[in-house]
C-alpha cells in the first residue's frame, strides 16, 4: 500500500519548511531510512528520511517550495500500484504571498541549478549564506575537503578576500602588506532564520514563563580523576567529556523529580515518561539543541557517542529530524569558554534548563586547610508555574550526589 511522506515538524513552533532539493527522483527505488529530500527550517538544513521502502511514485512539491508542516510532499509505493490523486501542498495551502514566495524560491532555485550542474560542491550553510547574499557559488573557491565551499569561503568572497588555499597555490604571490583602511559607517547585518527563531522563542519564554534560578557549586575532584583514568583507555574521538557525565547525572536525578521533566498543559502538568536531555550546540548563526533520548537508560559511552555524532551533523547543517525533536529537559554548557557561571532561558514547553560553567582547578578550603581542588558551578532555571525553589534545590543536591560520587554513573 502506498505511503505518503509529509513535511516533518521540527520543534513546537515550526509552521513550514522550504524544500531545498530532492535526493530521490520519481521512478527511483528507495529503502526505508534512505534520504528522500533536504528541507530548510528556521533551525537548519535537515535530511528527510523515507519511512517506507518501494518506488518514488510522485513528488508533490517542487524544489524551492515553502511547504506547511504535515502537508504531503511525496508518495512511496510499488511500481504498478494505483496512486490516488493528491494535490501539491503549494496548491492546497499557499503559506506565503506571491511576492515573498518569489523572493524565497528564485534564489533557492538559482543555487539548486548551480549545484545540480555539477560545478559546485558546497555545505548547506554555505549555500544558505550564498543564497541570502546573492553570491554565485560557481565563482567561489572552496577551501573545505575536496575543494568543498564552506561558509568562510562565501564570506571571503563577499569581502573580496582570496581564500587561504588559493593564495598558497604555486605561482601565486600573496600580498603581505596590510594597510589600515578608512573608518567606515555602521554595518547592517541581516539576521538568519535561525537567529530570528531563537529570538521569537526566547522572547516568548521570558515574557510568559516566570523564571527562577538556583545555583550550586560542585566538588569535581573525583569526577575529574575518574574521567582522566577512563580516557586513558579510550581512543581519540571516543574520550568522555565532562558534559557526558553531566547529561547522565541530570537524567538520573530527573527520575527523582518528575516535575522538572514535564510541561504545563493548561491547568495540568504533563510529567513525561521518557527522560530526553537536550544539549545546546553552537552552530553558525546561533544554537541548536540536539536530544539524547532516554539518557537515564544509557551508559556514559553511549551518551558521548550519540551527542558527538548529532553535534557534528548540526555543525554541518545536516541534522536529522530525530536529532532535534522530543527534548524534555535541556542543558547548556559554556565551560569550554572559561565561563564561571551563567543563567539560561527555558526552552518552552519544557519546565527547566541547566546552565553549566567551567570545571576549574584552584585553591579550596577543606577542614580549615587550603588545598588545590576542582570546582564547578551550575544554575538551574525553572518555570515557577510548575515547580518551586525547594524542589529545584533538592534536584541540585541530587545532581551533586552523582557528580561528586561519579562511580554511581558507571553502574
Amino acid at each position: 500500500m502506498a505511503e505518503t511522506i509529509s513535511m516533518p515538524k521540527l520543534g513546537f513552533d515550526m509552521r513550514e519548511g522550504v524544500l531545498v532539493r530532492w535526493v530521490k527522483n520519481e521512478g527511483e527505488n528507495i529503502s526505508k531510512g534512505d534520504v528522500l529530500a533536504e528541507i530548510e527550517t528556521d533551525k537548519a538544513t535537515v535530511e528527510v528520511e523515507s519511512s517506507a521502502s518501494g518506488v518514488v511514485r510522485r513528488l508533490l512539491a517542487s524544489q524551492g517550495d515553502s511547504v506547511p508542516v504535515g502537508a504531503p510532499i511525496a508518495i512511496i509505493g510499488t511500481a504498478d500500484e494505483k496512486i490516488d490523486d493528491i494535490q501539491s501542498p503549494a496548491k492546497n495551502q499557499p503559506v506565503m504571498n506571491e511576492q515573498s514566495q518569489k523572493e524565497v524560491s528564485q534564489p533557492l532555485q538559482t543555487q539548486i541549478e548551480i549545484l545540480q550542474s555539477g560545478f559546485v560542491k558546497a555545505s548547506p550553510l554555505a549555500k544558505k549564506v550564498a543564497r541570502d547574499s546573492k553570491v554565485d557559488l560557481s565563482k567561489v573557491k572552496g577551501t573545505g575537503p575536496g575543494g568543498r565551499i564552506v561558509r568562510k569561503d562565501v564570506e571571503a568572497a563577499l569581502a573580496g578576500v582570496i581564500p587561504t588555499s588559493v593564495a598558497r597555490q604555486p605561482g601565486f604571490t600573496p600580498i603581505t602588506t596590510f594597510v589600515a583602511g578608512p573608518v567606515t559607517g555602521d554595518k547592517v547585518v541581516k539576521t538568519t532564520k535561525l537567529r530570528q527563531a531563537i529570538g521569537r522563542r526566547l522572547v516568548e519564554s521570558k515574557q510568559n514563563l516566570p523564571h527562577f534560578y538556583v545555583s550550586h557549586e560542585f566538588n569535581m575532584d573525583s569526577l575529574m580523576s575518574i574521567r582522566s583514568q577512563i580516557n586513558g583507555y579510550l581512543p581519540d574521538g571516543e574520550k568522555l567529556s565532562v558534559n557526558d557525565f553531566i547529561v547522565r547525572a541530570s537524567a538520573l536525578s530527573l527520575r527523582q523529580f518528575p516535575n522538572l521533566n514535564s510541561a504545563l498543559n493548561g491547568t495540568e502538568i504533563v510529567q513525561y515518561g521518557h527522560i530526553n536531555v537536550g544539549v545546546a550546540v553552537t552552530v553558525e548563526g546561533g544554537l541548536l539543541t540536539v536530544v539524547c533520548k532516554d539518557a537515564d537508560q544509557k551508559s556514559l559511552r553511549q551518551i558521548s557517542a550519540e551527542v558527538k555524532t548529532m553535534a557534528a551533523r548540526a555543525r554541518e547543517g545536516k541534522v536529522k529530524p530525530d536529532d532535534v525533536e522530543g527534548s524534555t529537559f535541556s542543558t547548556s554548557n559554556l565551560g569550554m569558554y572559561d565561563v564561571e557561571n551563567f543563567t539560561a532561558i527555558i526552552n518552552p514547553p519544557e519546565a527547566a534548563i541547566l546552565a553549566i560553567g567551567s570545571a576549574r582547578e584552584g585553591p579550596v578550603v577543606e577542614n580549615g586547610q587550603i588545598k588545590p581542588g576542582w570546582r564547578m558551578k551550575a544554575t538551574i532555571s525553572v518555570d515557577h508555574r510548575i515547580s518551586d525553589g525547594a524542589e529545584a534545590a533538592q534536584f541540585m543536591q541530587a545532581l551533586a550526589s552523582f557528580l561528586e560520587n561519579p562511580a554511581r554513573l558507571l553502574v
